[in-house]
């Protein structure tokens, strides 16, 4: 069984596109895209530098586009059934549930859109980070946090607990980390997501769904609000909403695919962290992270060895 995730916000790096506008079709893809969203995610996914592309309101809509491009040309005459299960980190939940086609590729730019316009909004009244937590034991690391004002925004597993807060509260931390913690490392997004500084986020992106009719996922959809497989297209729709302002259970994510039974998971562009984290937390299951066209071959060849026996 083979699962296929998106990444989050931080997986960006300058010109990442670059490589995927040599594909047919894709430049057409990206430019129409850009006119309806207006935003030039060629121009920030070849030429801009790295501030520009950490903007929230740039990230959010730039990682969704790559991973929806790579996961179309990877799955291009590959049957969707193939996959055990699709997953999101943060931001790649709206991409797992256009390839799992709860929503279609157009819908969850427009709402991506709005999810990073409206999280940047939020970050603006307060200055916000996060920063990552390597090491130590997981209820001590959350207890530090707590003590400090922060939150433990993402549960990652692994060894790894990224907390959010506001920038004193995370100079507190740099300054004092908790027992047993090996590293804190500042991460390259500009606030406090998935914590109570994303409220007014929440109204916004609820507003934007209001329209939006989604169907069942045709593959299983694993949440990161607990790692649950939810069958209902309303549901996941809900929960992409709530998760704004909630932490992500990443942790408890993998622990289902575990539970699932997957042997291979492969991550859509920009792939890295994910496969990153399952090397750690899940021994044993092949990986494959889809960095440029070149991996295309190698991530089909994995899709086939570990299909879902219900693959037609």
């Amino acid at each position: 069984m083979l699962v296929l995730v998106a990444p989050g916000q931080g997986a960006q790096t300058p010109g990442f596109l670059t490589p995927w506008l040599e594909l047919p079709g894709v430049a057409d893809r990206l430019r129409e895209w850009s006119a309806a969203i207006d935003l030039d995610l060629v121009h920030y996914g070849t030429e801009a530098d790295a501030e520009r592309i950490r903007d929230t309101a740039v990230a959010q809509p730039l990682l969704v586009a790559a991973g929806l491009v790579s996961a179309q040309a990877l799955l291009e005459g590959v049957p969707l059934d193939s996959l055990g299960a699709v997953a999101g980190h943060s931001v790649g939940e709206l991409t797992a549930a256009a390839i799992g086609e709860v929503l279609a590729p157009e819908a969850v730019m427009a709402l991506v859109r709005t999810r990073g316009r409206a999280m940047a909004e939020a970050a603006a009244v307060t200055p916000t980070g996060m920063a990552a937590v390597i090491g130590g034991d997981p209820e001590t690391v959350t207890a530090h946090l707590e003590r400090l004002g922060l939150t433990a925004a993402n549960v990652n597993g692994a060894g790894q607990i990224v907390a959010a807060g506001t920038v004193e509260q995370l100079a507190a931390l740099a300054e004092e980390k908790p027992e047993g913690a090996r590293m804190v490392k500042a991460l390259s997004v500009a606030g406090a997501f998935h914590t109570h500084h994303m409220a007014p986020a929440v109204d916004a992106l609820a507003e934007a769904v209001e329209g939006v009719t989604p169907k069942d996922p045709r593959v299983p959809y694993v949440s990161n609000r607990d790692g649950r497989a939810v069958a209902d297209g309303g549901e996941i729709v809900r929960r992409l909403v709530r998760q704004v302002a909630g932490p992500v259970r990443w942790d408890l994510c993998m622990e289902t695919f575990k539970e699932m039974g997957v042997t291979a998971l492969v991550e859509v562009c920009p792939g890295g962290t994910l496969t990153g984290l399952a090397k750690r937390a899940l021994p044993g299951v092949k990986t494959l992270a889809l960095k440029t066209p070149e991996h295309l071959d190698a991530a089909r060849e994995l899709i086939a060895e570990h299909a879902s026996p219900t693959a037609q």
